[in-house]
């Protein structure tokens, strides 16, 4: 079903599948902005991707319903890529040459955005992804951008956690070592814990399709680790969760990285775990609020992280072809550029020169089967209203210039 081309449509914001052909070149035609993305809605990601299309989804209903953007509507093409490389690149390649959309959004797994990147840097054409956070994917080139924070920011904020606010000292280290995300968020990690006077005790490297972790887990028992950090997607954590707390591991020992978000499934077993995220539901800021509630409203349902940030990356992208001098994809890659606090679901977001966001993250602990915002630092992390509640466990207070987390405010 979702190999098939899929539009998000009309003044009425309806979503609607359809196949049809390409009206024009530059982006559809006079009428309408035709916009490309390619996300994981099938395969091993799907949860992540079919989120991120919810959040986009809202984000094209709410900015068409207003009256589009230079009195236009932004039509949206959704393509499956499968949570594969191969599918990705090819999708991209389709968006670009037949469709003639002027902007991409997508992907969600690093390891698919890059090459994606590649091409259209290739194609100078802009592609916004809402959630890859390794360093490399906007190292492209400058048709390249992000919306979220990267893995070096993130490692470190971790790092941070794990030995000024929770201090612990003795550190665990789990991760894939042939994926891109897991591996990229490992190195940080590692370089954040030493920078913060911890320890890394013992390091565990799998593969992202390992199933069986005992002796993994039980070697990381052996080294006396005080806390275990998981930079890994939530289907391998909750199997490592699961096979933890047989060998009598707490939830409250393990901490992770955005890959954990989203996924009901680990959050009803992993009581106590902690991880980093774009945003959590219950951020204390007006804007966040507002999203949550035409969420709900629209889907019945809490939105995740990832639906978050890719309402964020559709939004920035409507701003940028609004401020843009020319109504092109080098236009629209300009004004992407120049972004400048803009106030999104996930908070304030500017685009740096690398093309990255400089904004802030959120620590979440895993409470009742749900999130619980515990604190935001970082660029604009004043901006999210504050008030987050600092972990439970934190033994040292964190400088104010830290990454480590404080109650924002």
């Amino acid at each position: 079903m979702f190999g098939r081309r899929r539009f998000l449509e009309g003044s009425a914001g309806l979503g609607v599948a359809l196949t049809v052909g390409c009206g024009g070149g530059g982006g559809g035609n006079k009428n309408e902005w035709l916009v490309g993305s390619y996300l994981s809605l099938t395969g091993g990601e799907s949860k992540f991707g079919e989120d991120t299309k919810r959040g986009i989804e809202l984000a094209i209903e709410e900015i068409n319903g207003a009256g589009g953007v230079k009195s236009k509507p932004i039509k949206v093409i959704f393509e499956d890529d499968k949570s594969k490389v191969e599918e990705a690149t090819q999708k991209v390649q389709q968006l670009i040459d037949r469709d003639k959309v002027i902007a991409v959004l997508g992907e969600i797994a690093s390891s698919i955005s890059k090459p994606a990147a590649i091409i259209c840097n290739q194609k100078k054409v802009p592609m916004i992804t809402p959630s890859s956070t390794h360093p490399d994917v906007t190292k492209t080139g400058e048709y390249a951008f992000r919306v979220c924070f990267t893995d070096d920011f993130q490692g470190k904020a971790g790092a941070d956690f794990c030995v000024k606010s929770l201090g612990k000292k003795k550190i665990g280290l789990m991760f894939a070592e042939n994926d891109l995300y897991s591996q990229g968020l490992a190195a940080e990690f590692k370089k954040g814990v030493e920078a913060a006077g911890g320890e890394i005790v013992v390091e565990k490297k799998f593969t992202k399709d390992e199933s069986n972790f005992t002796t993994y887990i039980k070697g990381v028992k052996d080294s006396g680790a005080e806390v275990v950090y998981c930079p890994i997607y939530y289907k391998q954590m909750t199997q490592i969760w699961r096979q933890a707390k047989a060998e009598g591991m707490t939830g409250d020992q393990f901490v992770g990285g955005d890959g954990w978000s989203g996924d009901d499934q680990l959050l009803k077993e992993l009581e106590g775990g902690y991880f980093t995220d774009h945003y959590a539901p219950d951020i204390p800021s007006e804007k966040s609020k507002k999203f949550v509630e035409a969420f709900k409203k629209k889907f019945n349902q809490t939105p995740s992280s990832l639906a978050a940030c890719g309402y964020d990356a559709a939004m920035v992208l409507a701003d940028s072809i609004k401020r843009a001098k020319e109504d092109t994809p080098k236009g629209i890659r300009d004004a992407i550029a120049e972004t400048k606090d803009f106030a999104g679901a996930t908070g304030s977001i500017t685009i740096n020169k690398d093309r990255d966001a400089d904004k802030a993250i959120v620590f979440v602990q895993i409470k009742g089967g749900t999130t619980t915002f515990k604190a935001a630092v970082g660029p604009g992390a004043e901006k999210l209203g504050g008030g987050g509640e600092p972990p439970a466990t934190s033994e040292t207070a964190a400088p104010a210039d830290s990454a480590a987390p404080a109650a924002s405010g």
